[in-house]
This record gives C-alpha cells, structure tokens and sequence, in this order.
C-alpha cells in the first residue's frame, strides 16, 4: 500500500502480523491524534487488509492516524475465530502502547471492520478473555469507538430468538469456543465504547435485525449506538466499487460525521472532493 508505514505488531506460530499505517500530511511523532483501526471481512478465511485501505487513505486526509490490520484467518493460518480476536486484541494493545511514538492520543482510538473484521472490532470492545498468552493485559484492548460495517454481532440465540446467518451456526469446534462466549451482543454492559453501525436491509449473509438486536441492547445499557440501514443494499455494499461507490461515500461520510461528534475530527466531511479523480 504506497505511502503506508508497515509495522509488525505480532508473530505468532510463524506467522509475522503486520499494520499498515496512513498518517496525515505533517505528522509528526509530538502529535497526540486520533487513530482508526480497521479489520478486513472474509468469514475469517480470508480477505486483505486493503479492503479499508480507501477509507484510511481519506481519514488520514482529515487529521486522523488510519491503520488498517492483518490478522490470522483459515486459509492462511488455519485459524480459528478465537485466535483471529486474540489478533485484534493484540493489535489494538500495540496501537496503545506504540502511541506515543506513533504521536497517537491512547484515548481516541477507535477500531472498524466489516463482516468478520466488524465482529473482531465489536468482540474486542465486549467479549472477556481470548487474549494472546503471555501478553500485557493491563493495557486494554478496548476501543474508545467503533464503526462498523455489516457486523457479524450475534453468533448465538439471544432473548429466547435464533436470528440466524453468518457466524450463528458457526459449531464451538469451528469457533474454538461456544458461540455465546464469542458473541458480542451478549456482552455488551454499560461503558460499552460508542458504536456506528452500517448495514443493507437486503443483507441475506448476516440479517439486518442483529445489528437492530445490538444496538438495542447498546441502549438499553446506556450506551450510544447510531444504526444506519440501507434500503435493498446487500451484504458488502459499503465498499469502494460497489454499485458505483455512491455507499463508500455515504458510508464513508457518515463515518466521518460520527467521529467530528466525538471531538476527533473537525469540519464538514470531505469525501466527494477527496475521491473527485
């Protein structure tokens, strides 16, 4: 990825782990700045960590530290989804304990995902435990926001209902752990770190009453959680290429609209003008 700083964050069982990292025009290590940290979607089979690399480039152009991350996957590793949230809490914890030198605020740093990656960024704000041995737990893996792309949040029946789709049937064998355990609705607790959540109304591979099921849960513990559905969008709608890209935009600006009321960006969101060529 041209311009992007890559720094490994983690080797484990041979496999070196790698950030790449946009900063903004100027940075400089005394900045103390907002940071994103994206995880890529693929069922936890596959996928790449250039699936957000448009949406880092354009943070990065409005003041923010974008990194997008590798992690452990099936295909690749022979992962399991356990092992791919040990990942993303260890490279949120790299993040953190990196912030100073990377001139990174350690208390504005949000994580986003897609799919799988959207479920490793909600399980690592919710779900206990499954973190890497012999790291430092005492630096938290927990985001300070989230913003998430058709997640996969409920991988087990809640409330009594089975709402099914990807993840949900998902055996413990496969999950290395019982679905519950790995689910993030079922987690979620007052403090929950502020979320944004983008999902198809169409989506047929993770169904758009989970993310309504989260969100409702968010609130009710008395957390913000802003859910925005798209009429007949299907699963993946938000990224670059899509359907012309109008819902990379929209996304995309809503993204950033979410962030400037946490205080971490300032100004109208610029999306057209940054993708104009």
């Amino acid at each position: 990825m041209p311009g992007a700083t890559e720094v490994a964050y983690k080797t484990v069982g041979g496999a070196k782990l790698n950030l790449w990292v946009f900063n903004p025009e100027g940075h400089k290590q005394a900045d103390s700045r907002p940071a994103i940290v994206f995880f890529f979607g693929g069922g936890w089979q596959s996928g790449s960590p250039a699936q957000f690399e448009p949406q880092c480039r354009y943070l990065a152009s409005r003041g923010m530290v974008a990194i997008t991350a590798d992690y452990r996957v099936a295909s690749r590793q022979n992962a399991k989804p356990v092992q791919c949230i040990a990942d993303a809490k260890s490279a949120i914890r790299h993040v953190r304990s990196h912030a100073k030198e990377m001139g990174i605020d350690p208390k504005r740093i949000a994580a986003g995902g897609g799919s799988a990656g959207g479920h490793l960024a909600g399980a690592i704000a919710t779900v206990p435990g499954f973190d890497e041995t012999g790291e430092d737990t005492a630096v938290t893996c927990v985001p300070d926001a989230l913003v998430l792309f058709n997640p996969a949040l409920v991988l087990a029946p809640f409330g009594g209902k089975d709402f099914g789709g990807f993840g949900a049937r998902v055996s413990p064998e496969r999950l290395g752990a019982r679905g519950e355990d790995v689910s993030p609705v079922h987690h979620v607790k007052a403090g929950t770190p502020p979320a944004i959540i983008f999902h198809g109304k169409a989506d047929a591979t993770v169904p758009f009453i989970t993310a309504e099921v989260f969100c409702s849960e968010m609130k009710k513990a008395g957390n913000r959680c802003e859910l925005f559905g798209y009429e007949g969008q299907p699963h993946g709608f938000f990224n670059l290429g899509r359907g012309g890209s109008a819902m990379f935009r929209a996304t995309l600006s809503e993204t950033d609209k979410f962030l400037a009321s946490l205080g971490w960006l300032g100004g109208a969101p610029t999306v057209d003008e940054f993708f104009k060529n």
